[in-house]
């Protein structure tokens, strides 16, 4: 079962890092206004600034990561009755 959750496993991944993509750049333009976060050596941008986008953009990553990980096992689990140990 391993053989085929893996693949699986890597599209719902790659996925989610798209979804947590869109909607880090959503929150930011509704709070900020500004369509794009700073990058980190901006000197536009102060230190506070790079490193608040940094704690979303992770903090958004995750959660979605997390979610798009757990509904994808238990769609496995429901289709094939498996469940996959990691």
């Amino acid at each position: 079962m391993k053989l085929l959750y893996r693949p699986l496993s890597l599209v719902i991944s790659v996925l989610g890092g798209m979804l947590a993509g869109v909607l880090f750049k959503r929150v930011w333009r509704g709070v900020t206004g500004d369509d794009e976060a700073p990058e980190a050596t901006s000197p536009d941008h102060s230190t506070r600034e790079v490193l608040l986008a940094a704690m979303v953009h992770g903090a958004i990553f995750g959660v979605v990561k997390a979610g798009v990980d757990r509904a994808g096992a238990k769609g496995f689990k429901k289709v094939t009755g498996k469940e996959m140990d990691n």
